[in-house]
C-alpha cells in the first residue's frame, strides 16, 4: 500500500475521512507522523468541536409529573423528546466540527462497547454526562474509564443498580461486566458472576442528587473469591481485578482492533503481541498508538476490513460535503431522521451488545436509505469542487473530496456515464463500494 493510500486509510479509521487538506498536511510529515498528530490531538482541547453549545436539559431531581395529571405528563415526555433531538444533534455537530476526529471517533466507539439506551435511561442530562466521560477519560486508564463508566447514572439505570441488593444480589451488572465490558465469553464462572454480585450490592442511583452512592445496610461485607483472588468485598475491587487481567488484555485489544482495523477474536495470535504492550499501563491512546501503527493495520485485510456504519458514513459524508455545524438542527428531513432511516440511532444502541458489524449494513432497505441520503446531500451540501470540474476530470474530484485514493474499473465507469450531472455523479460515489467501505 502507497503512502498516501495508507494516509487515506488512517484518517477514515481514526475519524471520518481525511480532506484534501488534512492529507497533503499527513504527506508531508510522513504515516507515523500522522499517527502521531492523531493521537496527540486526543489530549488536546478541539475549540470546533466545543464551541458547538450544550443544549438546555433538565437536572435531577426530575419533576415527575403524577399519572393522573395528563397534561403536565404530555408536555414533560415532549421536554424529554426535544431534549433527545437536542442532544443528538450536539454531538452529530461535535463529530462534523472536529478538528481532532480521533477523539469524536473513540467517543463513538466507547458509546458502542458501553452501549446504554436513552429509551430504558430516559434522561438526556445522563446520557449526555455519560459521553463526557468517553471523551475526557477514554483515551486513559482502561481501569479508570470502567470505574467512571460504572458509577455514572446511565449505566447504573441500565443495568438495573438499586435491584442488587442482600440477600438475593442481581447478577445482571456482574455478568455484563466482564461479558461485553472487560473480559469477554468464557474467561470467568458462575461462580465469579455471583461473587462480584455480592461485592456489588448496595450501588444504586441517588435519585435525588443525580449521583452514584453505595447503600451500606445492602452492601455485603462476605468476602468473596473471584478470579482467583480472594478476600474481595466492594465493588472497585471487582473491576480492578477484571480490568487488570490478562483476559481482559486480550479481550479490549481484539475488541479495538475489530473497531478500528478489521474484526478479530481474542484468540488471533496478533492479540498475544498487542496484549503485551497494552498490559504494561492499559491505556487506550497508547493502545490506539500501536494499533495504527502496526503493518497489519495498512494491509489488504484491513483496507478491506470493515463497512461503514451509519454514524460513520453519515458524519463522513456532512464534512467531505461541507456541512456547517450550524446547520445540523435546522436541517430538513434532520439528520438524526436519516440515520434512523440506515438503522443506527445515536444513544438508543438496540441491546447491551451494541451495533453490529460489516453485513449487517449491507442489507437491500439499508442501502436504499444510503441512496436517499446520499441524493439529499448532493442537492443541500458544497460539491463545487467536482461542479467546477471540466467533465473529464469530475471522477477524479469526487475521489479526491471523498478520500478515495482509487476507484475500481467498475465504479469509474458507473461515474462516468454521470459525469453531464454532478449531483447524480456525487450521489453515485456516496453509494459505491469504495466509499461505503471503511
Amino acid at each position: 500500500m502507497d503512502t498516501k493510500s495508507a494516509l487515506a486509510l488512517l484518517y477514515r479509521r481514526a475519524g471520518f475521512g481525511g480532506t484534501p487538506a488534512d492529507l497533503s498536511k499527513a504527506l508531508a510529515v510522513g504515516y507515523d507522523g500522522a499517527v502521531d498528530d492523531l493521537i496527540r490531538g486526543l489530549q488536546l482541547s478541539d475549540a470546533s468541536a466545543d464551541a458547538i453549545q450544550v443544549p438546555e436539559m433538565m437536572q435531577p431531581p426530575f419533576a415527575v409529573p403524577g399519572a393522573l395529571d395528563s397534561e403536565a405528563r404530555r408536555k414533560f415526555n415532549q421536554t424529554l423528546a426535544d431534549e433527545r433531538t437536542a442532544i443528538t444533534n450536539w454531538w452529530i455537530g461535535r463529530m462534523v466540527a472536529a478538528d481532532n476526529p480521533l477523539k469524536e471517533k473513540l467517543t463513538f466507539f466507547l458509546h458502542c462497547h458501553f452501549p446504554t439506551a436513552i429509551s430504558k435511561v430516559l434522561y438526556p442530562i445522563y446520557m449526555y454526562r455519560q459521553n463526557q466521560i468517553f471523551r475526557t477519560l477514554g483515551s486513559g486508564d482502561f481501569t479508570a474509564l470502567t470505574t467512571a463508566v460504572s458509577t455514572d447514572p446511565a449505566m447504573l439505570i441500565w443495568l438495573d443498580a438499586g435491584t442488587d441488593r442482600l440477600p438475593e444480589p442481581n447478577e445482571n451488572f456482574a455478568r455484563e461486566l466482564m461479558e461485553r465490558f472487560t473480559m469477554g465469553i468464557g474467561t470467568y464462572s458462575e461462580y465469579d458472576v455471583r461473587a462480584a454480585a455480592f461485592a456489588f450490592t448496595g450501588w444504586y442511583l441517588n435519585r435525588a442528587t443525580g449521583q452514584f452512592a453505595v447503600a451500606p445496610k445492602l452492601h455485603s461485607k462476605v468476602p468473596q473469591n473471584f478470579l482467583g483472588h480472594s478476600g474481595v468485598t466492594s465493588g472497585q475491587q471487582v473491576i480492578d481485578i477484571a480490568t487488570k487481567s490478562d483476559s481482559s488484555a486480550k479481550f479490549v485489544v481484539a475488541s479495538v482492533w475489530s473497531r478500528f482495523a478489521y474484526p478479530i477474536k481474542p484468540t488471533d495470535p496478533l492479540v498475544d503481541d498487542l496484549a503485551a504492550t497494552y498490559s504494561k499501563n492499559r491505556n487506550l491512546a497508547d493502545l490506539l498508538r500501536v494499533v495504527f501503527g502496526h503493518p497489519r493495520f495498512i494491509s489488504p485485510d484491513s483496507a478491506n476490513g470493515l463497512i461503514k456504519q451509519p454514524t460513520e458514513y453519515v458524519i463522513g459524508a456532512l464534512r467531505a460535503l461541507q456541512i456547517a455545524p450550524a446547520r445540523i438542527p435546522v436541517l430538513k428531513p434532520p439528520i438524526s431522521g436519516s440515520l434512523n432511516s440506515l438503522g443506527q440511532v445515536l444513544f438508543d444502541p438496540p441491546s447491551v451488545g451494541g451495533w453490529p458489524q460489516n453485513e449487517y449494513w449491507l442489507s437491500t432497505s439499508a442501502a436504499l436509505a444510503r441512496w436517499r441520503f446520499a441524493h439529499w446531500l448532493s442537492l443541500v451540501g458544497d460539491i463545487s469542487v467536482v461542479a467546477d470540474s471540466p467533465p473529464s476530470s469530475r471522477v477524479e474530484a469526487a475521489a479526491e473530496m471523498l478520500s478515495i485514493t482509487d476507484w475500481s474499473s467498475s465504479t469509474s465507469a458507473a461515474l462516468k456515464r454521470a459525469s453531464g450531472n454532478p449531483h447524480m455523479l456525487v450521489s453515485l460515489a456516496l453509494v459505491s463500494p469504495e466509499y461505503v467501505a471503511n
